[in-house]
């Protein structure tokens, strides 16, 4: 296992897994979120998160958790290991907010600084894109 995609819905474990796994394999861990999210909760360009995609899953060796679904093919092509968490709804929904509790005000380890958690209309649409999850973006 040289090159790890973990993915699945928001609440999962992707984060934690690919850290521990990073750790036992002694290889580098990616974190999706922390390259896609600049401060203040901005998206990257798509035209230039494509390039960094390609650019990450070129790499000899890497763990790489996270969605983002417009460059998935990019990840999957590259990696050797797929690991996909698939855990129900109401589990996944049950980290998240537990997360924003954890990290009110702050960032997490596996998002870029200035990305503090936050409870708004954004994060609704997060919380529902989860819900739906198994239904619409499950692969």
């Amino acid at each position: 296992m040289k090159r790890v995609a973990i993915i699945g819905p928001g609440g999962s474990g992707k984060s934690v897994l690919a850290r521990r796994l990073g750790d036992m394999l002694g290889v580098e861990v990616i974190h999706l979120d922390a390259l896609f999210w600049k401060p203040g909760w901005v998206e990257t360009d798509f035209d230039e998160w494509q390039r960094t995609v390609e650019e990450l899953a070129g790499g000899r060796s890497w763990i790489i958790d996270g969605n983002y679904g417009r460059t998935m093919e990019v990840r999957l092509a590259a990696a050797d290991t797929v690991i996909f968490l698939d855990f129900p709804r109401l589990t996944c929904l049950w980290r998240v907010i537990k997360r924003l509790l954890q990290y009110w005000d702050g960032s997490r380890p596996d998002i870029a600084p200035g990305c503090d958690e936050r409870f708004d209309r954004e994060y609704l649409r997060f919380l529902k894109w989860i819900w739906g999850y198994p239904t619409r973006s499950r692969p």
